[in-house]
This record gives structure tokens, C-alpha cells and sequence, in this order.
């Protein structure tokens, strides 16, 4: 991104102007706790600035060098979520900085981090219900937005993944634990990536699925791949087989339990196949119970 593509916008107002100072201040508080080391870059001898400076992070972020520095000087310009998004990882920014970073800018954040009404009370009574099964609830952009005890532990510790990251199209594209555990991985990366595509025809422009194929595509040579393959896949129940850390091999049926008409939200379940892996299943679960 380059500041030409940046526009500014009058807007009037006090509450407008205190916002945006307080969004500048805390852009720089963040930046300056930030070291070199801690994302791969050499400090140097000549460096003066605590943390990192403004043109690391905006080559970091991938924004423009001026927009950024503007960005820091309280300026009244527009920001995007994919920005803000960019911004967030780069900082390192924890679940409460990541929502008052976009609370400031006065954007909603499209990531699974953020609350998710759709997951009530009741389905997550359900999904703790089905333990030892493994079950998630995911959207069609394969955000993980809740999960039971045993699926937690099913093919890495998910609970040691930030929340914007658990995602099973970034895990199993990014993530080696998750890689690990997947006994046919270049299957089911081009069977998830067909997939995808298949759910985007619905939710074109939208900034979450701007944001999770840049990343996709950045990050992973895989990815970029089989996307360019243009192959679709609609939903189906399917075997599948991974090697869990913790338990060993588990063969598994996997079903898709839509929660409403449109095929949006809905929960997964892993059904064992063999008895062997019910029992192996037990034993995840009561893993997962012990670490509580």
C-alpha cells in the first residue's frame, strides 16, 4: 500500500480530534515497547529511537512510510480494517490492546477475536456435551469460534493460539503442530483451499475474507498454489485420519452440522471410527480435563 491510495476526509467534530490523538499516542507507545530483535530486525549502532521506528513498522505493516508518520501525527485520514488488521500483528497487540486499537480508529473488528454472538450460551453447553467427540463451530471461512475440551487438544493445544489466529485454513497452511497431526496433509490442504473458494462466491469484498487470503497467500507458497488452481468443492462428510501428539493415531468421521439455512456457521463433530480411537479419544479428553 502506498499513500497514494490513502485519501484524507474532513470530519469535523471534538470527539473526532481527542480519537484520533489518543489512537497517534498509543500507536507510539505500542511501536517504542517493540525491539528490533523480537521481529528479526538487526538494531544497528547509530539507533537512538526506543523500539522500533515508524518506517520499520510501516514496511512491517506494509503501509506507506508518510501515511503511517501521518497516522502518528493525529492526522485526519482514513484507515482500513485490512490496516488496522496489519498494525495489530505487528505490535504484538494482545486481545484488549487489538480492541481498543480498532475501537479508536472507530472500525468494527471482522476477525474472530471479536465477540461472536452467534455462539450462545447453549451451543457452547452443546459442544461441551459431546465431549470425548471433538467439536468446533466454525464459519465458512473456517474461523474456529468456539470449541469443546477433547478438540482443543486434537491436533495441536489450541488454546496456546491467539484467538485471531485460529483459523483451520492459516493452521493448516501455517501452523507445524497443526501440519503435524494431519496424517494426508497435501489432501486436505487442496480439498480445504477448494472449499474455500467455493464458500467465497458469497462474501466477495467482504474485509474479513480480504484480510485471511492476503495472509493466506503472503505467508504461504502451498496456499498460493492450490488457489490458483481454481478448483471448487462443495460440503461433504469424509474420513479423516490424524496423529495426535498426545494420544497417537485416531481415525475419525467428520460431519457437518449446519445451524441455519445458509451454509454460514455451523458445528463439527469427529466421530470415532474404531473403538481403538474411542478410547484414544477418552484418554485426550481427560488430558484436557487435567490441564484446566
Amino acid at each position: 500500500m502506498t499513500t497514494t491510495a490513502q485519501e484524507t476526509t474532513p470530519r469535523p467534530g471534538r470527539g473526532s480530534e481527542i480519537r484520533r490523538s489518543e489512537l497517534a499516542a498509543f500507536l507510539r507507545s505500542r511501536r517504542e515497547r517493540i525491539t528490533p530483535e523480537q521481529v528479526g530486525l538487526p538494531r544497528g549502532a547509530r539507533r537512538r529511537t526506543p523500539g522500533l521506528r515508524r518506517e520499520e513498522v510501516a514496511q512491517l505493516s506494509a503501509v506507506g512510510v508518510t501515511w503511517y508518520t501521518w497516522l502518528e501525527q493525529a492526522r485526519d485520514i482514513q484507515v482500513s480494517v485490512q490496516v488496522l488488521d496489519a498494525l495489530a500483528r505487528t505490535l504484538r497487540l494482545d486481545a484488549s490492546e487489538r480492541a481498543h486499537l480498532f475501537q479508536l480508529a472507530g472500525a468494527t473488528d471482522p476477525t474472530p477475536a471479536a465477540n461472536c454472538p452467534s455462539v450462545t450460551p447453549a451451543l457452547r453447553a452443546l459442544l461441551d456435551s459431546l465431549d470425548p467427540i471433538p467439536a468446533c463451530i466454525q464459519n465458512s471461512r473456517y474461523d474456529i469460534l468456539a470449541y469443546n475440551r477433547t478438540y482443543g487438544l486434537l491436533l495441536s493445544d489450541l488454546d496456546a493460539v491467539p484467538p485471531e489466529d485460529r483459523n483451520c485454513m492459516l493452521l493448516v497452511y501455517t501452523n507445524k503442530d497443526w501440519q503435524a497431526a494431519v496424517v494426508h496433509l497435501e489432501e486436505s490442504q487442496r480439498l480445504m483451499a477448494a472449499r474455500l473458494r467455493a464458500s467465497l462466491a458469497g462474501h466477495l469484498g467482504e474485509p474479513a475474507w480480504k484480510m485471511l487470503l492476503k495472509r493466506l497467500e503472503t505467508q504461504s507458497p502451498q496456499f498460493r498454489e492450490n488457489w490458483e488452481r481454481y478448483e471448487v468443492v462443495g460440503t461433504r462428510t469424509k474420513s479423516k485420519e490424524f496423529l495426535n501428539p498426545y494420544v497417537g493415531h485416531l481415525m475419525l468421521e467428520h460431519t457437518d452440522l449446519w445451524l441455519g439455512p445458509e451454509l454460514g456457521a455451523r458445528m463439527v463433530t469427529y466421530t470415532p471410527r474404531t473403538e481403538e480411537t474411542r478410547e484414544r479419544l477418552e484418554r485426550l479428553h481427560a488430558l484436557a480435563l487435567s490441564r484446566v
